[in-house]
């Protein structure tokens, strides 16, 4: 008879009245869950940003020197990839916005100046039409659009305790982004220059607490994971890259306007899976309805063509066989991932669908196989037996 194990039912005990505490005084865990969450915000950005880095800053080490046994070159190895991998990602972003941030300020002075003449051209078009009655057009045609655009601009700069309060709001919630991306930048150098000792620590940690048998299969999941995260991040990365050079060298040959800038907005969107190309090709396409609407059209249609070169020979090679998602499931991942999380939700989607497809086909596998052996060996016990 086994001996009655006090310590056990202490802990369920204690687990029971946590959980009973938890949801009789839900309105309350849950806000100090949100108070944690909130203030542990720099952190979990620190450690999202330190993913991506991490991978440029392993592919730093692998070309820094690797055949040199040299002290100086391995004491320099580390530090000289991280600041190789921060700088590479501070270039990308800074390039993006000096590419965008410029030709978007005039196209929006653009669409101020040409706005009522397109007001006063769809007036016009309206009145053509039969079902349009003549006292909707003439109330129309009676507005004076450009001192009303111009009274919306001055209304919009006047009103100073109104605009005060905005402007505090405003610049309150833009500081604390900031500071807690400073904070999370800061952290992610801290995880990345200590990775080593933490993942030592960490696995010291997690063979105390964890059982070896649990921990095997914990450590698979997350292989899994960092597998498919990588193959995604890396697969979808080049393939922005490759979508945006042609889109821009493209737009150049084809002589169309805002080829840089949307060329770069075109790599930026690409990032999210499927619905990423759409947005880059509307705001495109609305931008340089701007200037030409003929030049809109063409541009549309060189985006479709660019769109199946993409989706049939670039997408498949470089993203879709690395993560080795159906595409069935990647546009289920895209839809719930953005239902759930939004443009977030889309980036992760995908590989968490990945990994979790990856983990259900190797239970299915490994069934499959017990299955085959038990039947084997059943054909062997019964051949056995006939002898």
């Amino acid at each position: 008879m086994k001996k009655f194990n006090w310590k056990v039912v202490l802990h369920l005990a204690a687990s029971v009245f946590l959980i009973f505490l938890a949801i009789h005084y839900w309105p309350g865990v849950s806000e100090f869950i949100k108070k944690i969450f909130s203030a542990a915000s720099p952190l979990l950005i620190g450690f999202i940003m330190a993913y991506p880095l991490s991978i440029l800053m392993n592919f730093y080490q692998r070309h820094f020197f690797p055949n040199s046994k040299k002290k100086v070159a391995e004491k320099l190895r580390k530090p000289v990839s991280l600041i190789g991998a921060l700088i590479t990602i501070i270039g990308i972003i800074a390039l993006i916005l000096v590419l965008i941030i410029p030709q978007l300020a005039n196209c929006v002075k653009l669409l101020a100046a040409e706005l009522p003449a397109a007001i006063d051209a769809v007036i016009k078009k309206l009145s053509s039409f039969e079902f349009v009655s003549d006292d909707l057009i003439a109330s129309l045609a009676s507005i004076d659009w450009k001192s009303r655009i111009a009274d919306i601009a001055k209304t919009l700069t006047s009103g100073l305790g109104d605009v005060m309060n905005i402007a505090v709001s405003a610049v309150s919630s833009v500081f604390s982004v900031v500071s807690n991306i400073v904070i999370g930048i800061i952290f992610a150098i801290y995880l990345l220059a200590e990775k080593e000792k933490l993942q030592e620590q960490t696995k010291r940690a997690a063979r105390h607490f964890i059982p070896e048998k649990m921990l095997k299969k914990i450590h698979h999941v997350l292989s899994v994971a960092n597998g498919c995260f990588h193959r995604f991040i890396v697969g979808q990365c080049t393939e922005a890259v490759i979508l945006g050079t042609l889109c821009t060298i493209g737009m150049l040959i084809l002589r169309l306007p805002y080829a840089p800038m949307i060329g770069a907005l075109m790599a930026f969107t690409a990032l999210i899976p499927i619905v990423g190309g759409l947005i880059g090709a509307g705001v495109g396409a609305f931008l340089i309805l701007m200037e030409s609407p003929v030049k809109a059209l063409i541009f549309l249609i060189f985006v479709v063509v660019l769109q199946q070169l993409e989706g049939n020979l670039i997408y498949p090679r470089v993203v879709g066989s690395s993560i080795g998602l159906p595409g069935i499931w990647v546009l289920a991942a895209v839809t719930i991932g953005g239902g759930v999380l939004g443009i977030s939700g889309m980036l992760i989607g995908v590989p968490l669908f990945a990994t979790g497809y990856k983990l259900i086909n190797e239970q299915i596998d490994n069934a499959e196989t017990e299955e085959e052996k038990e039947e084997k060996e059943t054909q062997t016990e019964t051949e056995k037996i006939k002898q």
